[in-house]
Formats: structure tokens, C-alpha cells, sequence
């Protein structure tokens, strides 16, 4: 199970670098969110999540599943969330300026110019 879950975490890094090393907006933008997803398992399988232990306090309980991984990835979802809004909204207002969408900022009449 652990070499299908790094396998999963090294597949999700290597499409979300690649995607982000694109020229365009869209898959920076997808490349960004896959990387962000990657992060995310691994912190939870950096938090050793167990079975059947309890959540919380409880009379009868010695051991109990650690909350720092769940709270890790509950905060990293929520900066991920907005970091994508921001980008997207940021290459929204970049096309409507420029006319085009690749991060370079250079417009369709630019690039036939320089070649």
C-alpha cells in the first residue's frame, strides 16, 4: 500500500511540474492544483494514519490518532483553494489586457514580429 501511494505522490508531482512548466495559462494553473494534491497525501502519509483509534477524548482510550496531519492538510486545502482562485482570476484579467494566454505576457503579434 505505501509503494502505491508514493507511486500515486511521485506520478501527481511529475504531471503537476510538467504541466507547470508549460507555456500557457490553463495547465499552469492544473499544474499548480496537482502539485497542491500531491502535497496534500503527502502529509498524510507523513502523519501515519491508524485505524480504529480514537478521534477523541474518551474515559477507557490510551491511545488516540494524531491530529496534526488532519489539521495540515485541512489548512493547506484552504490555501490551495485560494491560490488557485488567485491565479485564475489573475490570468483571467492577463487575457483580457493581452489578448493572449501564454506567460511569457507576449501578444500574437509580438511573437510573429521577433521570428
Amino acid at each position: 500500500m505505501e509503494i502505491l501511494l508514493a507511486l500515486i505522490i511521485a506520478i501527481l508531482t511529475g504531471v503537476g511540474v510538467f504541466l507547470t512548466l508549460r507555456a500557457r495559462t490553463y495547465p499552469v494553473v492544473l499544474g499548480l492544483t496537482l502539485l497542491a494534491y500531491a502535497v496534500n497525501l503527502f502529509l498524510f502519509a507523513m502523519g501515519r494514519l491508524n485505524i480504529n483509534m480514537a478521534a477523541i477524548i474518551q474515559n477507557d482510550v490510551t491511545n488516540y490518532a494524531d491530529p496534526i496531519p488532519q489539521a495540515l492538510v485541512l489548512t493547506a486545502i484552504v490555501i490551495s483553494f485560494g491560490m488557485t482562485a488567485f491565479v485564475i482570476v489573475l490570468s483571467l484579467k492577463a487575457y483580457g489586457e493581452m489578448h493572449s494566454d501564454h506567460v511569457d505576457g507576449k501578444t500574437i503579434e509580438e511573437k510573429g514580429e521577433n521570428k
